[in-house]
């Protein structure tokens, strides 16, 4: 049996789970309401307050989703209930951040400035201490969503080997090389 999958999720107080036709689970808590097609093979079983994910048998596809189905499920229990979140920095001399709404505008050290749009879904803030890098703070219910996000703000100036500089996430390391003057 996989480990993460037998393991049962508990469903704190406030928090309802329902499994729909074409099994689709649906988890309402405080934050809000997400929604998880599993395959038709696992079965999702909502017992007392606890939510079972078993498996049919001990195939190779079986045993992979039945752990996969149980922390997305799990992901989405803690979601509607604590949410996620995500802070990152941009380190490099002029860059910035601001926000209007769900409007990010990013000055990345690029001749123009580049402005991102954020799904409703998630809030977004940004933070500007004098002598500090400018913050950015993501804020959302869905797991996926959030580091899909994330990772795209990231992408858009990658944190350099040589001086550290991009976007990069609170409490990253990113490992510096020597540069040219290293070999003399």
């Amino acid at each position: 049996m996989s480990r993460i999958g037998k393991k049962p999720i508990t469903i704190p107080s406030g928090v309802t789970v329902t499994v729909g036709k074409d099994n689709v689970i649906t988890v309402k808590g405080p934050k809000g309401e997400l929604k998880q097609p599993i395959d038709r093979d696992i079965i999702v079983e909502v017992v007392d307050n606890e939510v079972l994910i078993k498996r049919p048998t001990d195939q190779i596809r079986h045993r992979a989703m039945h752990g996969l189905y149980r922390a997305l499920l799990a992901n989405q229990v803690k979601g509607v209930t604590e949410g996620f979140k995500a802070q990152m920095e941009l380190v490099g001399v002029g860059f910035k951040a601001a926000n209007t709404g769900n409007t990010l505008d990013l000055a990345l050290g690029y001749s123009h400035n580049i402005i991102f749009e954020i799904p409703s879904e998630i809030k977004v803030a940004t933070l500007t201490e004098k002598g500090q890098n400018p913050k950015i703070l993501l804020e959302g219910v869905d797991k996926q969503l959030l580091g899909q996000v994330a990772a795209k703000i990231r992408s858009l100036r990658k944190p350099e080997p040589y001086k550290g500089k991009g976007v990069r996430f609170v409490g990253e390391v990113v490992r510096k090389k020597a540069g040219k003057s290293a070999g003399k």
